[in-house]
This record gives structure tokens, C-alpha cells and sequence, in this order.
């Protein structure tokens, strides 16, 4: 398999070397989180993204990557930065979506093409879209779209929600209730970076649920499934993939083997590329991916297929390109809504134990080509 790994990766650095005479370099600002809570998100992010522009074997792609620390201000500023003093062409790399509303609206109005690999914000999607913005990840709702689907389909009656109070936790309630047939016991929102569960767990505890849906990425889902577990409640949790990446799994260990979660990507979705990319970025980074991760190769994949068609100063060329998505992902087929956000299956996945990992295996579809909400809203 390592041999095929390095063919591909051999293949792909000569045909982009091809394509190179007749594309104008591209300098990508990226601004990620790397440091502070949630940096798991944006180091995975960055990676895969590091590791696709490796493989390309490119020398025309300038990557300037800067950490927000979580913090939307200093966000801001760094975009500010990129934009005016470093002159990017392309942004990406935000995880957080109060960070990517401070930032991505600003920045395709000065006509920069921004490429998100995560972050999906329900109000970029509809009537706030714009031709500059590509997210090649999901919108917000989409995987607590189909955890509502298969908690139906599982015969849930009753569940619990919670999520942090921003603009992704509030898309992945309305996500979850959008496709859930059965009642919601109670909704809570909870504050961001919040590490005691405790009167939370007491709520779930009282309330006569059948079920749990939380959203907690990062720091905050390794808190609350520690907690969640030592307070012995055995009440199912259900969660998507962000509840659960492999950063969370390792941390958390035990307590969470057996609970479904929802995700568009998987280490063990059977292509060519998936199975390339997850043995690659093992061989280079010493870890299993994540899906942030994956979203990070994929997005820089994108990137290069666009560059391969067209050059950044023709601007509705470099568009249609992207648009076009002529690259091989790691999810398979993928193609872009009208809206700009993807077409896509969404998986149902369990946590198992591989030897001394802790990591998810497919054991279904949750909802297959799916669609956002919002793209009928989106008037471009």
C-alpha cells in the first residue's frame, strides 16, 4: 500500500507540474486555530492541507498560515493583515463560526476567494452567500441533520439537546430538530468554552429523555463525556462527528465506544483517495486523521484542481473552476450546490477500539446526496 501511496502522490506532482506553466502563483492566507481551546480542530485542518500541497509536488502556491486563537477579534485583525500588507489571493482555514462571520464576509467583499474547510455558517448559506465563498466541508446543519434522521430511524422518542451558545451550536439544534420526528425533552445552550457539566448532567438525569444530542467539540466534548460517564448516567448519547473526532475519542477513552455519530467522511470509506490520504498523513504526522483533517486535503486539493484550469487573475474562470470541483476527494464523489456548499452522503459511524486506538467505523447512511436548507435563499 505505501508503494501506492508514493505512486499517486509521484503522479499527482507530475501532472500539477504540468499544469503549472499556465497558472499564476496563488498566495493562500490561512488563519486557523492552532493554539488555546479547540487547536486540535485547526493543527488537523492545517496538516491536511500542508500534506495535499506536499503531495502536489507544487512550487506556485505560497501558504501563510496565522493562529487566531479562538479569538474573533484578533481574527479580524489577521485577515486585515493577509488582505492589505501580505496580499493574498485565496483565504482559508477558520474552524470557529463566530470567528468566520467576523471575518469571510469582509474578505470576499475585497473580491478574495475564501475556501472554508470547516466553519459553515447557516447565514453564508442562504440569503448571505456570495460567488468568493467555497465551504468544502458541510453547512453547519447538515450532520445534526442526519443524527436527527437516524434518531428517528432508530426509534428515539424523546431527546435531550445541547449545544454551545454560537452560531454553530444554534445550526446544529435547528439541524437536529429539523429531521427528528420524536419530542425534545429539553434544549439548552450552554457557554462556549464551558468545561463544568455539571448542572447539565443533573437536567439530562431528571428529564425522562431517551436519548442525548450534544455538539461539543473539541475541549468541551472531552469535558462533558468524562463527566457524562462518571456520573453514571445511562441515558444513549448521540452526537455528529465533531463529538467525536479522534482527538476527543483518545482523550475520553472507554466511555465512548458504542455511541453513533454523524459524519460526511470516514478513515474507512472504501476509495482510492480516502484510503491513500489516511496512510499518508499517518506516515507523515504519526497520528490517525481526523475528518478536520481530511477537510484540510480536500480544500487544498480543490484549490489545485482550480489552478490547473484557470489562473487567479481571471476571476470568473478561477470561479468556474472551483465550482467545477475536478478533484479527487477523500469522501468520493463531491460536487457543489448552488449555493456553493457541498452535495453530499452523510454516514452514521461507531466508536470502537482498534488495538489501542480509539476510532469510528462506518456502519451506515444516514442520508445520502444531501442538500442544506438554505441554498433555496441563496440568489446568486
Amino acid at each position: 500500500m505505501k508503494k501506492a501511496v508514493i505512486a499517486l502522490a509521484a503522479a499527482t506532482a507530475l501532472a500539477a507540474g504540468a499544469a503549472q506553466a499556465f497558472a499564476d502563483p496563488v498566495k493562500v492566507g490561512m488563519i486557523t486555530t492552532l493554539s488555546g481551546g479547540g487547536a486540535s480542530l485547526g493543527i488537523d485542518v492545517r496538516d491536511g492541507f500542508e500534506l495535499a500541497l506536499k503531495q502536489s509536488g507544487r512550487d506556485d502556491i505560497e501558504l501563510i498560515i496565522e493562529d487566531d486563537a479562538r479569538k474573533p477579534d484578533l481574527a479580524v485583525q489577521l485577515s486585515d493583515k493577509l488582505i492589505q500588507s501580505d496580499k493574498v489571493d485565496v483565504m482559508t482555514g477558520i474552524i470557529w463560526s463566530n470567528l468566520a462571520m467576523a471575518v469571510i464576509p469582509g474578505a470576499v467583499a475585497q473580491d478574495k476567494i475564501y475556501l472554508s474547510p470547516n466553519a459553515g455558517p447557516s447565514a453564508l448559506a442562504g440569503a448571505g452567500c456570495n460567488e468568493n465563498y467555497f465551504n468544502v466541508a458541510w453547512q453547519n446543519d447538515n450532520l445534526h441533520e442526519a443524527m436527527g434522521a437516524h434518531a428517528s430511524s432508530a426509534g428515539y422518542e424523546k431527546a435531550f439537546i445541547l449545544a454551545p451558545n454560537y452560531p454553530a451550536g444554534q445550526d446544529a439544534l435547528t439541524g437536529f430538530k429539523r429531521f427528528f420526528k420524536g419530542e425534545i425533552a429539553n434544549e439548552l445552550y450552554t457557554k462556549l468554552g464551558q468545561t463544568d457539566y455539571a448542572a447539565e448532567i443533573a437536567e439530562i438525569r431528571a428529564s425522562g429523555a431517551d436519548s442525548v444530542f450534544f455538539f461539543l467539540p473539541g475541549g468541551m466534548g472531552i469535558a462533558f463525556m468524562k463527566q457524562y460517564a462518571g456520573a453514571g448516567v445511562d441515558v444513549p448519547l448521540l452526537g455528529p462527528a465533531f463529538s467525536f473526532d479522534q482527538a476527543i475519542l483518545q482523550a475520553v477513552g472507554d466511555a465512548a465506544l458504542g455511541v453513533k455519530n454523524t459524519s460526511q467522511w470516514s478513515k474507512d470509506l472504501d476509495n482510492e483517495t480516502n484510503k491513500a490520504f489516511v496512510e499518508s498523513f499517518q506516515a507523515e504526522y504519526d497520528r490517525l486523521p481526523s475528518l478536520y483533517a481530511s477537510q484540510g486535503f480536500d480544500t487544498a486539493n480543490l484549490l489545485i484542481s482550480a489552478m490547473d484550469a484557470a489562473s487567479i487573475s481571471d476571476k470568473d474562470a478561477f470561479r468556474a473552476a472551483l465550482k467545477a470541483a475536478n478533484f479527487k476527494s477523500t469522501r468520493g464523489d463531491f460536487k457543489f450546490g448552488p449555493n456553493n456548499h457541498p452535495i453530499q452522503d452523510i454516514y452514521v459511524r461507531e466508536v470502537i477500539k482498534e488495538g489501542d486506538v480509539f476510532t469510528n467505523k462506518l456502519v451506515g447512511v444516514a442520508l445520502e446526496d444531501h442538500a442544506d436548507a438554505y441554498a433555496a435563499d441563496c440568489k446568486m
